[in-house]
């Protein structure tokens, strides 16, 4: 039996045509990251929330269906735009008989099916940032803080072909009672982590 030897640049070459990786080495400094719309990688995007339960334990839930994008301009990067959506009814707390009473009763998913956050100010140090944006949820639009930590951005395909990738975390607390949410305190507590880690691609502009 006669093996095919290709060089390793083919290989390689060929591997990512079919798997879009990144394929050099990322880069943390927001500065150099390229200015675009970036639009979130559903694939590699994930929403949890923490909340004590009777100071026994916390809580964590998940949400399966969002969607986030932003717009970027190194040259003035406290001008980005964030938005986000947040299918409430998609919340998912490992039990289908708690998930729709957790929605209604706990996110208020009655009044907002959709809960939305849009940045209205951004401060950068270096590869972190405090976004302060609305939040609405169960009809009721408060302001609400994130910290976020830019991971990274690199090349998506063979010399960028497919445009540029970026990841963020960010974190934030949230309290139900402020959004007139109140049922089961204190025995569930009113303050709510947020946490999002979420990859963005910008499309390389043809």
């Amino acid at each position: 039996m006669k093996l095919c030897l290709l060089p390793a640049a083919t290989i390689f070459a060929c591997a990512a045509l079919v798997s879009p990786v990144v394929l050099s080495a990322t880069s943390d400094d927001p500065a150099k990251m390229p200015a675009g719309t970036y639009v979130m990688d559903s694939t590699h995007a994930f929403v949890i929330g923490k909340v004590s339960h009777f100071g026994l334990s916390t809580y964590v839930f998940r949400f399966d269906k969002f969607d986030a994008n932003y717009s970027y301009d190194p040259a003035t990067p406290d001008t980005a735009k964030i938005s986000v959506s947040i299918d409430v009814n998609s919340l998912n707390t490992g039990s289908d008989k708690a998930n729709k009473e957790f929605a209604d009763d706990f996110m208020g998913a009655k009044k907002t099916p959709v809960a939305t956050f849009v940045s209205k100010t951004i401060t950068h140090t270096g590869n972190k940032a405090v976004v302060i944006g609305d939040f609405t949820l169960n009809g009721v639009t408060k302001p609400v803080t994130l910290d976020v930590t830019f991971n990274g951005y690199g090349p998506l395909g063979p010399m960028g072909m497919l445009g540029t990738k970026a990841g963020f975390t960010a974190s934030g607390v949230i309290k139900r009672s402020e959004f007139d949410l109140n049922k089961y305190l204190p025995a569930v507590g009113d303050d709510v982590a947020i946490e999002v880690n979420a990859e963005f691609v910008a499309k390389k502009k043809k």
